[in-house]
């Protein structure tokens, strides 16, 4: 009687940790493995409007086109040094940017890089994914950043 209290204790006892060992396995992960980071320019937030003068902006339905040709030549002239349309270059790609920010963010981005650069959460990791690169504020004014947000929106 004994003997067999004895085994099926040692048995139970060998049940129970073959037990512990799977749950283990089912949580160990590799230290070596680095977490997926999800990049700031992969972001998508149309509700934040950034930090500076542009509160509100309003796009029809149909392109300017006279205002996209203004936004390309001052595109052309202050962006193609550190942005590359269809690819990363220096900083993010301007194609395709309204289906992540809303107009606003990009003008007050354009025309407002060191303040966004300072309060902005989504201008602060854009700066670090891009290797501390601070975009270069190129004075543009009001009618300015909206003729190259126009012309952006040709490029989607």
């Amino acid at each position: 009687m004994k003997l067999r209290v004895i085994i099926l204790v040692l048995t139970a006892s060998l049940i129970i940790q073959c037990q512990q060992k799977e749950a283990k396995k089912e949580f160990s992960f590799d230290k070596k493995a680095k977490p997926k980071q999800v990049l700031a320019s992969n972001i998508k937030d149309l509700t934040n409007k950034g930090v500076g003068p542009i509160k509100s902006v309003t796009l029809s339905s149909e392109i300017d086109e006279k205002m996209a040709k203004k936004g390309k030549a001052l595109y052309e002239q202050k962006c193609t040094a550190c942005h590359k349309i269809g690819s990363t270059f220096i900083g993010p790609p301007p194609n395709g940017i309204l289906e992540r920010r809303s107009p606003e963010w990009v003008m007050n981005m354009i025309m407002n890089p060191e303040e966004m650069l300072k309060k902005d959460t989504l201008a602060k990791a854009l700066f670090m994914e891009f290797n501390g690169q601070l975009m270069t504020n190129q004075r543009l004014d009001r009618e300015g950043a909206r003729a190259i947000l126009e012309y952006m929106r040709t490029l989607d």
